[in-house]
């Protein structure tokens, strides 16, 4: 299954295809089995002790948007930790997202995604996209970013927006490359921060 989405994202995202292709279904993947000791092993690091630990590095925080696909009521987009700069040439960002997410089938579907870099300001907004069932776009304005037509936020310092480059499994995530098609900035204000669980900004 994961070799099958590999496969159809790079169709997708390949950036000397004339259209793509018509998309198939894509559904969330199966949470794997990753137990790398044995039944009678102590399990080297806990899942309470990984969160512990990783929590101590702070990082920003983005929502990322992909625009509606056909028979579906809106755009997709799920609030996101994982981001990172990967590549200056080809320029190419990654983002990780996990494998049972109920929103990254909608955001593989449509082959494209936005990335909403959130200020210090944003962290209601982001709350709202961090909730599952609810429609995350109600009271939202947003505007289609210039290539792929994903919701550009408003308000944002700034957007990187793309076509999926790649996916490769990554434990019980997956890590998305996305190729940079446009991307722009309001070159002010203050980033929002995430750090043991909460949200910050910077102080001097």
């Amino acid at each position: 299954m994961a070799a099958t989405v590999v496969r159809y994202l790079r169709s997708v995202g390949s950036p000397t295809s004339a259209a793509a292709p018509e998309p198939e279904p894509v559904d969330a993947l199966p949470r794997p089995d990753l137990r790398a000791v044995g039944e009678d092993e102590r399990t080297p690091v806990g899942a309470a002790e990984f969160r512990a630990v990783l929590g101590n590095f702070a990082s920003g925080v983005t929502v990322i948007t992909a625009p509606p696909g056909e028979d579906e009521d809106g755009p997709a987009g799920f609030a996101c930790q994982s981001f990172a700069a990967l590549s200056l040439d080809p320029p190419l960002v990654t983002f990780m997202v996990a494998r049972t997410s109920t929103t990254w089938p909608r955001i593989a579907r449509a082959g494209v995604f936005c990335v909403n870099i959130l200020g210090a300001e944003q962290g209601l907004l982001c709350r709202s996209f961090a909730v599952s069932g609810a429609d995350k776009f109600a009271g939202v304005v947003h505007r289609p970013a210039p290539v792929t037509g994903s919701p550009l936020l408003d308000a944002v310092p700034a957007w990187i927006d793309c076509r999926i480059h790649a996916v490769h499994t990554g434990g019980d995530h997956l890590i998305v490359v996305g190729r940079v098609a446009a991307m722009g900035a309001a070159g002010e204000g203050e980033p929002l921060l995430f750090h043991k669980g909460r949200f910050g900004r910077f102080s001097d």
